[in-house]
Order: structure tokens, then C-alpha cells, then sequence
């Protein structure tokens, strides 16, 4: 009898080191998931800043180098020339800050394969849980 009762420690002690084993495994396979997840995030974030940098001091020289060269090719209505383009560029600039919100607003959550994985995993442990006690 008890050497029945060692077997079944023996047993439950496997059984619970193979649960902790798989739960590291699995853990582990979440982290260097979300660690991907967080360096692909990242190289998203500089390339969007790289970008816009850019985009902001091309802008800047394309537009006083026109309005210079439209403020001497009509010199006569110079006032003229600066107050449109005043309007026209701060038009411009509105649009495309809207357009630049609009592009780095993201409807998915960040890290959305991680948490998918997690819930797949939790999912799987209920399940295997409801089973163990639907035998005893």
C-alpha cells in the first residue's frame, strides 16, 4: 500500500515538472515573440520619424524657394504673393498633419499576435484543466 502511494507521488511529481516545463517553454516562446514584436515596432517608429523629418525640410526649402522666386517675378504685388502663399501653406501643412495623424493612428493593438498566442494558451489550459477533473 504504500508502496502504491509512492508511486503516485512519483506520478503527480512527473506530471507537475512536465507542466512547469511546458509552461517555461511556452513562456518563452511568448517572449521572444513579443520581442520581436516590440523590434519590428521600433524600426516602424524611426523609419516614421526618419520620414517625416524629411518630408518637413523638403518642404521648408521647396517652399521659400517658390515663394522667393514668385515674390521677385512679381515684384510689383509682393504683399500680394506672401499673403497667398501664407494662406496657402498653412492650408497645405493642415492637410498633411491630418494626413500624418491618420497614418500613424493604429486600429490593432501593438502587440496583438502576443496577446492572440496568450489567450490560445489560456484557452488550452481550461481546457486540459476541465478534462483532468472531468476524469476523477
Amino acid at each position: 500500500m504504500s508502496d502504491n502511494q509512492g508511486g503516485s507521488n512519483s506520478g503527480l511529481f512527473a506530471a507537475l515538472t512536465n507542466i512547469a516545463s511546458t509552461l517555461l517553454a511556452s513562456g518563452k516562446t511568448r517572449l521572444e515573440l513579443l520581442g520581436n514584436e516590440i523590434e519590428v515596432e521600433k524600426l516602424r517608429a524611426v523609419r516614421l520619424v526618419l520620414m517625416a523629418q524629411g518630408m518637413v525640410f523638403c518642404f521648408s526649402v521647396g517652399t521659400l524657394l517658390a515663394v522667393a522666386l514668385l515674390s521677385v517675378m512679381f515684384w510689383d504685388y509682393r504683399v500680394l504673393v506672401l499673403g497667398l502663399s501664407t494662406g496657402f501653406f498653412l492650408v497645405i501643412g493642415g492637410v498633411f498633419f491630418a494626413l500624418f495623424k491618420r497614418l500613424t493612428h493604429r486600429p490593432e493593438q501593438v502587440f496583438a499576435a502576443s496577446i492572440a498566442e496568450l489567450q490560445e494558451d489560456l484557452r488550452q489550459l481550461k481546457a486540459a484543466v476541465g478534462h483532468e477533473s472531468s476524469l476523477d
